[in-house]
């Protein structure tokens, strides 16, 4: 089974309230997951931004909006009860409580409003509305990074083959890789052997060496050239290799990669462009939104 949305959660919460005693909101998480027969892996699934378990975020908003409502309340810190508008809808037997089903409360209504001049939205529901808040932004957020991602992939391909070692050493370096710029940069393509490309410090102390491979291509990178950077790395006596390309590899090489005693990690086009946008490399933040919550503890008068 999969994690239910707000909307299938809200009426197994209000019933769970049905007894009109206090109920912590941890305690209905467990009831809840329990109910729904969710796995210890659904359990422990996350938003995208890897902040929240998805199922605590979605009863959390399932509560929220029923407060909205007026069919629960917050008796206090971390609490919520059944209210009597929440009786009476419960003795109205609804088979779901949805949010266009909320929307004979006005407080729900107001709470919904848009603070512009912009006409009320269809109270058709569509995907969108089965979706909480944080998860329309961070569904919003990968639809960004994705383009962002295919046009900086683009852009690498269309670079020099002088810049793309460029953007290898910048990439490295912002990784924590290398020391500083200038000893990177200078070991970096130096090498001359077969198969390898170039070296850096695995760290800022130099206690090792990471031999790097970098193939600006559109073909599947195969195995034979995978067996022939481990070989290049053999004859250094190496262990540890990078294998950065912008296309991708073929699984033959992958299962090559992962099968020899070298530790060979292969990095294709999207892990590249992925790394850049966390690292800021050919990237710039356009604008920036903090996602701010109540701190409940500054309103706890002692």
């Amino acid at each position: 089974m999969s994690i239910p949305d707000y909307q299938t959660i809200m009426l197994p919460l209000l019933k769970l309230a049905a007894d009109q005693q206090e109920h912590s909101f941890s305690q209905a998480i467990q009831t809840l997951a329990a109910q729904f027969h969710l796995s210890e892996e659904e359990r422990k699934e996350l938003l995208p931004s890897g902040r929240q378990p998805a199922f605590n975020n979605r009863v959390g908003w399932a509560r929220t909006y029923m407060k909205k409502a007026g069919l629960l309340k917050a008796p206090r810190r971390g609490y919520f009860q059944i209210t009597q508008r929440g009786l009476d809808v419960l003795k109205q037997n609804p088979s779901e409580i949805s949010a266009a089903f909320l929307k004979q409360f006005p407080e729900f209504v107001e709470f919904q409003a848009p603070k512009t001049n912009e006409p009320p939205k269809s109270t058709v529901l569509t995907e969108d509305d089965t979706k909480t808040p944080e998860e329309l932004l961070e569904s919003a957020y990968q639809r960004l990074r994705e383009g962002l991602a295919q046009d900086v992939l683009q852009a690498v391909k269309d670079c020099t083959p002088g810049f793309f070692e460029q953007l290898v050493v910048d990439l490295l370096v912002g990784m924590g890789y290398g020391g500083t710029r200038k000893d990177a940069g200078q070991a970096i393509g130096k090498s001359g052997d077969g198969g390898i490309d170039g070296i850096i410090k695995e760290d800022r102390l130099g206690l090792d060496i990471v031999y790097i491979q970098a193939k600006r291509w559109e073909d599947t990178v195969s195995r034979p050239e995978i067996q022939k950077f481990a070989g290049a790395l053999l004859g250094q006596n190496a262990k540890k290799g990078i294998f950065i390309t912008t296309s991708g590899f073929s699984q033959a090489a992958r299962d090559y990669a992962s099968s020899i005693e070298s530790n060979i990690v292969l990095i294709d086009g999207t892990t590249l462009t992925q790394l850049m946008i966390d690292f800021n490399i050919g990237v710039n933040t356009l604008t920036s939104y903090a996602l701010k919550r109540i701190d409940s503890d500054y309103f706890t008068e002692d």
